[in-house]
């Protein structure tokens, strides 16, 4: 990396001067000075093409002296007078330069402002009372600020097409629609499936869908994020829910090893809605659709909720302590050298600590987790579909994740393992265990969120929270240590992972002194050297770079690129 300083230069913005690397556009340098310059088409991960003329300010230079005269004498700061041009200037698509005038607020501005809205909103439907982007829609917010409140149009509004499908997961309302253009750069520029563009001209423009073909990409529910109105809805979330009744819970997605970072809307322990989290070192700003649908799962009727133990060939609803006192009575008798645990790299740090505590308590002989590979899309979705692989290798020390499980199929065939306990993994359809094999274990304990054909063979059956329900960190495919926030409680008698191992170990003798996720997290900084001197606060919500995996993300390394050429500026 090279250590020289980008060139700065001199700018002022509503007339205080500041500092900004050359080639700073001026809509950034505004925002960097905490001045709200308002915008509809731009993007700072996308082209500008200066659409929506929202942005509008006042630019100003330094004059040049007319032939014969003298250069301008610059003030006692040493800057220079500025010269202001009689046309303002769009901020998304032009850069600073040096002592140059920015004016955000002038009556200049103002006017054109109230005369873009004045357009946008000649032919916009009166519908916001239905509309899903009620409580986001930024043109409510300008309206309200930059807004004349009465308009000189009296004609009949221009008829649009509504509720198009569009594709699998979007419709479409064209009356709605400013023409920002997002939603095309977007499918271009980061999803590579050019399907939308623009027909007709002027009042009659309408945004469409090419024919033959639909916005059906693993990305496209990204067009809904960045619509600045309620042109692009989602048709999972459509009419589900306000978004003022939501509570908003950042953590990261838990689908693959990339760790996207995500918020999750919930009301009264229901999930409705999951989104995309900026940060630009794991996700950028986007998600894939298959990812951010699936948690319908979490509040579904196959959850199991309660402690179940088997009596003859059926089970029986149980409290905590019967569960866990037939898994002590099993266990005794059964060496150590007889007992394999299955994890998951679905498991936090903090949870695979606590197996690490249970596999040198009962000196366990047999431990390895369920790998789950899939096909690298080149985007965000990545080859390996567990999120927290690392951290399996960091804290349980397993250099081959998955390498073990044959050998403890055929452990168990032969009778050398006699006892078996499962966690967060659903053996039967995941890692190839069948019930003939399965029937021949003394002891078989499961924990998992949903009913399962694995639990059938159980002889104890516990409920274990899933990842919205549970807080700790993982790692993902690039090294990089995140936090997992509880978004919402588990049903019914769902404990998390954690507290059923340490449960386990409590009953059959070992300690206990373990009362949160974070009380883990400490003895993980002390145990683990990578850990060492971290805290939950210092991780934050994006996180920080722990192990090297030499693996980066593709979507950012494109990314990197369009930065690099000065398309976006990221």
């Amino acid at each position: 990396m090279s250590d020289e300083k980008p060139d700065l230069v001199d700018v002022q913005i509503d007339g205080e001067w500041h500092q900004f690397p050359k080639g700073t556009r001026m809509i950034e340098a505004c925002r960097q000075a905490s001045v709200e310059v308002p915008h509809y088409c731009y993007h700072p991960k996308l082209t500008s093409p200066g659409n929506c003329r929202m942005c509008l300010v006042e630019m100003g230079m330094p004059p040049r002296p007319h032939p014969g005269e003298d250069n301008p004498e610059p003030d006692e700061d040493g800057h220079l007078p500025i010269s202001w041009m009689p046309r303002p200037v769009i901020a998304c698509a032009n850069t600073v330069a040096p002592n140059m005038g920015i004016r955000t607020n002038s009556e200049l501005t103002k006017d054109c402002r109230e005369g873009v809205m004045e357009l946008l909103l000649a032919n916009h439907p009166l519908d916001c009372p239905i509309c899903d982007q009620a409580g986001e829609c930024t043109l409510q917010e300008f309206s309200v600020e930059h807004g004349q409140g009465e308009s000189h149009f009296r004609e009949q509004k221009v008829k649009k097409p509504k509720n198009v499908d569009v594709g699998p997961r979007i419709r479409l309302d064209d009356e709605r629609c400013i023409m920002c253009s997002r939603c095309v750069r977007f499918t271009d520029e980061i999803a590579d499936d050019p399907v939308l563009g623009f027909t007709d001209r002027g009042s009659h423009t309408v945004l469409a869908v090419y024919p033959g073909k639909e916005l059906a990409n693993n990305y496209s529910l990204n067009t809904v994020d960045i619509c600045p109105v309620g042109a692009l809805t989602s048709n999972d979330f459509r009419f589900q829910m306000r978004v003022w009744f939501m509570k908003e819970v950042n953590t990261i997605d838990v689908n693959c090893a990339t760790g996207s970072n995500i918020t999750v809307y919930q009301r009264e322990g229901q999930i409705y809605r999951i989104t995309p989290r900026q940060n630009n070192d794991v996700n950028s700003d986007w998600m894939p659709d298959s990812h951010r649908l699936n948690f319908h799962w979490i509040n579904g009727e196959d959850r199991l909720t309660d402690p179940m133990v088997k009596e003859g060939n059926n089970h029986r609803v149980a409290t905590w302590q019967e569960a866990l006192a037939t898994t002590a009575d099993k266990l005794t008798g059964i060496q150590g050298s007889e007992i394999a645990v299955i994890a998951s790299a679905r498991m936090t740090n903090e949870e695979l600590l606590m197996v690490n505590r249970l596999v040198r308590h009962l000196d366990i002989g047999h431990i390895d987790t369920v790998p789950r590979n899939g096909e690298n899309d080149n985007y965000l979705v990545a080859a390996d579909r567990n999120p927290n692989t690392n951290g399996v290798k960091l804290v349980l020390g397993l250099d081959n994740p998955g390498s073990q499980l044959d050998a403890i199929k055929k452990g168990i065939k032969e009778g050398r393992i006699k006892a078996l306990l499962s966690f967060q993994e659903n053996l039967v359809d995941d890692a190839g265990f069948d019930g003939e094999t399965l029937d021949k274990l003394d002891f078989f304990l499961t924990a998992y969120p949903l009913a399962n054909p694995t639990a059938d063979f159980a002889d104890v059956v516990l409920p274990g929270g899933c990842w919205a329900e549970k807080s700790g960190t993982m790692i993902n495919v690039a090294g990089r240590l995140q936090r997992l926030n509880k978004v919402v409680d588990g049903p019914g008698q769902t404990l998390e992972p954690w507290e059923i191992v340490r449960d386990i170990i409590q009953t059959t003798g070992g300690g206990n002194g373990i009362y949160s996720a974070l009380d883990i997290f400490k003895q993980l900084t002390e145990e683990i050297s990578e850990f060492s001197g971290l805290t939950w606060g210092r991780i934050g919500d994006l996180g920080l770079p722990l192990i090297e995996t030499g693996i980066t993300i593709p979507l950012l390394d494109r990314e990197k690129e369009r930065i690099a050429q000065g398309l976006i500026v990221g």
